[in-house]
This record gives C-alpha cells, sequence and structure tokens, in this order.
C-alpha cells in the first residue's frame, strides 16, 4: 500500500505541475457553468405576460362575461387588456407585437380577440356564435394561451346551454326573467372539479443546479483519465521499465494510478460543488447524500475509463477513445439537456450512463432523505464494478509485458 500511495503521490505532483487538471478538472466545468447559467437563468426566473386586444363590437352579456374574465387575468399580472375600435386595428396591434425591431411597445399586442356583434343574442337564442382569435407569427405561446382562454371561455358558455336546456326539457318556464334566474345560477355554480396549485417537493433539478452538475460530471471523465492512463504514459516516456525492475508488487502500480484517478476526480467535483454553490446559487442538496454520489460517480469513471486504458495499444489511442466515450456517454446523459424532457426511448437509453444516474440520484435528493439516493448510488457502483473488473485482467498484462 505504501508503494501505491508513492506511485499516487508522484502523479498527482506532476498534474499539479502541468496544471491539466486544473484546467479540465475545475476551469472548464465552472466556465461552462457559468456561461450556460447566464444564458439559460433568466428562462428559469421568467414568468408569463402578454398584452391582448379586444374588438368589443357586441355590448352584450355574453361580452361583458367574456371581458370580466379577461379582467381577471389582468388583475393577476397574466395579462394586459387593451380594448380598441376595430378589426384592423387589433390586426395592426398584433404585427406590432410580432416584429422584434418594432420600437414602442405601448401600442403593441401578442393576440387579439375579436367579439363580433350580435354575439350575446344568437348564443341566447341557441343560434351559436364565435370569438375570433388574431395571434401573432413571432408570438406563438401568446396566440396559443389566447386560443385556450378563448376554448374555456366557450366550454362555461356551453355548461350555463346545457344547464338551461336541461331546465326547459323538465318543465322549467320558458319566460325570459325565469331562464335569466337559470342563466344566473348556472354560471355561478361551482365546479365539480378544479385543478389547484398545491407546493410540494419536485424531484427536478433547477436550471442552474442541473447545469452545473452535468458540466461537473462531464469534465469528471476527462479528469479521472488522467490517473487511469497513466500506465500508457510511464510506458511512453520509459518509466515503466524502471518501475518494473524495482521491487515493486505489479498491483501496487495499478493501484497508485487507480489512487490518483480517485484523488483527481474527488477533488474537482468537492471544488465544483462548492464553487457552484458559492458563485452560481447552485443547489445540489444535502451534503451527505451528494458525497455518496459524488463518490460512486468517480469510482464509475474510474471503471468505464479503465476499460478504454487497458485495452488501448497507445496513449493517444487511448485519450482519443477515452474522448469519444465520454463525449457519447455524457449526451446519452443528458448533461447537456434533459433527456426526461424528450422521453420514450431515448430516456430509458440514457440510463446505461453513469451521468443520467448521476443527476437522477441529484433529482432525488431534493425531495426526499440521504436514502433517496441509494438507488442511483446502487446503478454508479454497479458501474463501476463491472466495468472494473474487465479492466483488471487487461492492466495487469499492460504492466506485466
Amino acid at each position: 500500500m505504501r508503494t501505491a500511495l508513492l506511485i499516487a503521490g508522484k502523479d498527482l505532483k506532476e498534474r499539479a505541475r502541468d496544471r491539466s487538471v486544473f484546467i479540465y478538472g475545475i476551469l472548464a466545468p465552472l466556465g461552462l457553468a457559468f456561461i450556460f447559467s447566464f444564458v439559460f437563468g433568466p428562462i428559469e426566473s421568467a414568468t408569463f405576460h402578454a398584452t391582448y386586444a379586444v374588438v368589443n363590437e357586441d355590448g352584450g352579456p355574453i361580452a361583458d362575461a367574456f371581458l370580466e374574465m379577461l379582467a381577471g387575468l389582468e388583475d393577476e399580472g397574466i395579462a394586459t387588456i387593451v380594448e380598441v375600435d376595430s378589426a384592423t386595428e387589433a390586426e395592426e396591434w398584433v404585427e406590432r407585437g410580432s416584429d422584434a425591431f418594432a420600437g414602442d411597445e405601448d401600442d403593441r399586442a401578442s393576440a387579439a380577440f375579436l367579439i363580433p356583434a350580435g354575439l350575446s343574442e344568437r348564443l341566447v337564442s341557441g343560434e351559436g356564435g364565435e370569438i375570433t382569435v388574431i395571434g401573432g407569427a413571432g408570438t406563438q405561446l401568446s396566440s396559443q394561451v389566447a386560443y385556450s382562454i378563448t376554448q374555456g371561455f366557450a366550454a362555461e358558455v356551453g355548461a350555463v346551454e346545457v344547464a338551461v336546456r336541461t331546465v326547459l326539457a323538465h318543465g322549467g318556464s320558458a319566460d325570459p326573467e325565469s331562464v335569466g334566474q337559470v342563466t344566473e345560477a348556472a354560471a355561478q355554480t361551482p365546479l365539480l372539479a378544479t385543478v389547484d396549485d398545491i407546493s410540494a417537493d419536485t424531484r427536478q433539478l433547477k436550471q442552474t443546479t442541473y447545469l452545473a452538475a452535468g458540466m461537473s460530471v462531464f469534465f469528471l471523465f476527462f479528469t479521472v483519465s488522467f490517473g487511469v492512463s497513466g500506465l500508457l504514459e510511464e510506458r511512453k516516456v520509459g518509466t515503466m521499465d524502471r518501475l518494473l525492475a524495482a521491487p515493486v508488487d505489479r498491483r501496487s502500480i495499478i493501484l497508485g494510478k487507480a489512487i490518483t484517478s480517485f484523488a483527481l476526480g474527488i477533488a474537482s467535483m468537492a471544488v465544483l460543488v462548492v464553487a457552484t454553490t458559492l458563485l452560481l446559487g447552485a443547489e445540489w442538496g444535502d451534503p451527505l447524500g451528494v458525497a455518496l454520489l459524488v463518490v460512486a460517480v468517480v469510482i464509475s469513471a474510474m471503471g468505464i475509463l479503465g476499460v478504454v486504458a487497458a485495452t488501448a495499444k497507445t496513449q493517444a489511442q487511448a485519450e482519443n477513445f477515452q474522448a469519444i466515450i465520454s463525449l457519447v456517454l455524457a449526451f446519452l446523459g443528458g448533461t447537456f439537456f434533459s433527456v426526461s424532457q424528450v422521453g420514450g426511448w431515448l430516456e430509458r437509453l440514457s440510463l446505461i450512463t453513469p451521468h443520467a444516474w448521476f443527476l437522477r440520484g441529484l433529482g432525488d435528493l431534493q425531495a426526499g432523505d440521504v436514502s433517496a439516493v441509494f438507488p442511483a448510488v446502487a446503478a454508479l457502483l454497479a458501474f463501476g464494478v463491472v466495468t472494473g473488473g474487465v479492466a483488471w485482467p487487461f492492466m495487469r498484462r499492460a504492466v506485466e509485458r
């Protein structure tokens, strides 16, 4: 063990002197996490707000009810409602709203509602009617929301109509006063089923935390490779022959390289966890749970890259293969984008990567205690044990030949 520690100490000093480990292990992931957080961070905290133009050519009770519903959206800060005089004026507002270079924001709208004349009369008489939504080419989300608002209002009107027709079909009075009373009662009847927003713990990482964790585990594979590929480097520079000539157990050489990889990986991840927490406001979760995940993902990275290093013929070949494998696993594992948003076979395929299990473990930690990370830790350790077992005999032969 003492020999392995001496070999690891020598390797760590060399890596500290050439500064490559600082670039791949700290500066690059921290820099990219900062850039991505700066670019995508505002999206996470952004709130929806739209300006809608309304043309009310009806002036009847149905139109008033629709305007009252829009006023409720304005009171909640979701939308700004502006009444205009004609459909032509409304179209001009929407066109300016779709133009990113339009100067004045006071006469721009994301979408417009056109309430035609006689709408209330036709709906009351059972003839039916329509409210037209004008959407802009550059305001798809706001236009879709406007369309959904109109659909919801139409559904409510339809429910009132069904109630009135039901009363009339069962002998109710058809005089205007009675119909009006039934209509008012139906409109004020609460829905049988509603959707409420209840705050609850979520297993989804915040955008900043997800980016910080993704960049950290992505560059971890490059950092760990400095140790596991050390056998080929020793052979390239000629120091392997000296080690083999000395009274050194061959297993100590392999163990020394493994300790180097483990130490570099743990140090890199620890610095990144602390740095992204303090500088970017990342929320990793319970420190013990994070520590378990970090140790497990470092072991899995050592095992996977160990197979590549042990089977490669030259150091250059090993570095190329390790870079390719690291990139492929990172993309599949969702370090740059959440594969859960894609779903389907890609989400299931991502589970063959340590990256996905690491990010999933962090997400589980957000909504649970330390025990929530145990499945992810077990999966990561399985990666490391299986691939490490495959790499071991190849490493023995790489040392002995």
